[in-house]
């Protein structure tokens, strides 16, 4: 197996005493697991941020092995960690990919959407430029996955109609897509939809 792709860091969990298992989602190949030698080393931290853009060289000697990885960076999302709001809706949108894809099948119009997603999360004035693309890419990762058809949010919707979308997506969501995993991800949702409610106060 040799994949070299561009792929965007949904997760990082640490893995034995230097490195990490990281899951990359690439247009072609869907979502993809792989090890990262040296993971907690200085100069690989600041690439194993999720959210960042990378250029992935994914290599195993047959299909039951769990590919190594060597990356390189395209696009850093680092700058943003340090505001709130930016951070959480970066955080959310990794972790939701992370935890609800299944490995190995490519969804290219999800690919393209997460990438766009956190561009207008970086480069938004506000959170009001951003989360209406949020509200869309949710919509879309449950349309892909097989829950219906569920509606973009128009591009007049007023803010609090917004929230409201934001909230019916929340329990489909944790209803339907990580039942069993609620409590864990969702913490990242329920941390997000909290600092977007409170520009509204």
């Amino acid at each position: 197996m040799h994949i070299r792709a561009p792929a965007i860091l949904c997760a990082v969990r640490a893995h034995g005493e230097h490195g990490a298992v990281v899951r990359l989602l690439t247009a072609d190949h869907g979502l993809v697991a792989a090890y990262v030698a040296g993971a907690r080393g200085r100069e690989m931290r600041p690439l194993l941020i999720p959210g960042n853009v990378l250029d992935a060289d994914l290599r195993a000697r047959n299909d039951s092995q769990l590919p190594s990885a060597r990356i390189e960076l395209v696009t850093s999302r680092g700058p943003w960690l340090t505001e709130p709001l930016p951070s959480a809706a970066i955080g959310w949108a990794c972790a939701l990919t992370a935890a609800t894809l299944p490995e190995g099948y490519p969804y290219p119009a999800l690919h393209a959407a997460l990438g766009a997603t956190l561009d207008a999360i970086c480069h938004a004035p506000s959170a009001r430029g951003w989360a209406r693309a949020m509200a869309g890419y949710e919509a879309l990762l449950l349309r892909e996955v097989g829950y219906g058809a569920v509606p973009a949010p128009p591009a007049d919707e007023g803010w609090p109609a917004l929230l409201d979308r934001l909230d019916r997506h929340g329990t489909a969501i944790g209803n339907r897509l990580l039942a069993d995993r609620h409590r864990d991800v969702m913490a990242a949702r329920a941390i997000l939809l909290d600092r977007l409610k409170r520009m509204d106060a």
